[in-house]
């Protein structure tokens, strides 16, 4: 595995265990004590925490290492707001200029989640919901918008919700009802599907991150 690959899923496991709360806001991550919890060298721990640090996700303290920053209500409310708005966008482009063999294909890619969450397997969950909606994004055709849709993504990464079966079913529903409206051609009911799924992951994780007693 390429070194720059092996430092990306550092940060991925790194972001999502500080976004769910398991590394808590003043936690000093220690480049040893994470490379062996891993079970990596630490060279790809330090380049993962410069990547946090360029995301506002860690800061550097002189001669004490990584630390977490604090993590807010508003902040967790300022990404999803960031990404709904974001796919609202993509969404209503969608409707207009999305195919018929594109739709088939999101519906073909329901059915892989349906079969992973049927398994129960959160890495094939993960990976199912993000090449649904890799997918639908880039039937649009704006890929430059949809490339920053999937940066600020990347402070949510999938597991986090993946291993929720109450997500999971959810998550269905709202696809094939989304695939429905497309093949209507109806914008608003795309628009306002898409937007419910980031108004659910929001809720979802700040009750995640109120029963962790993160704000207390």
């Amino acid at each position: 595995m390429r070194r720059e690959q092996l430092s990306d899923e550092v940060a991925s496991r790194l972001r999502a265990d500080i976004m769910t709360g398991i590394l808590r806001p003043g936690t000093y991550i220690r480049l040893d004590e994470t490379a062996a919890a891993l079970g990596v060298s630490i060279t790809p721990v330090r380049e993962a925490l410069r990547t946090l640090r360029g995301e506002g996700m860690v800061q550097l303290e002189p001669h004490r290492g990584h630390v977490v920053v604090p993590l807010t209500r508003t902040d967790v409310e300022d990404i999803f707001w960031l990404q709904g708005t974001i796919a609202r966008e993509l969404a209503a482009t969608a409707t207009e200029r999305i195919t018929d063999a594109e739709i088939n294909e999101l519906a073909e890619l329901n059915e892989a989640l349906a079969a992973a969450i049927e398994r129960g397997d959160p890495e094939a969950i993960a990976a199912a919901e993000f090449a649904f909606h890799r997918a639908f994004n880039l039937s649009t055709g704006r890929i430059k918008l949809a490339w920053f849709l999937l940066h600020v993504a990347r402070y949510l990464p999938g597991r986090i919700y993946a291993g929720d079966p109450h997500w999971g079913a959810a998550a269905l529903t709202r696809h094939r009802e989304l695939i429905a409206a497309l093949r209507r051609r109806d914008a608003a009911a795309v628009i306002g599907l898409t937007g419910a799924e980031f108004t659910d992951g929001a809720q979802r994780l700040i009750a995640r991150l109120d029963e962790a007693g993160l704000w207390r």
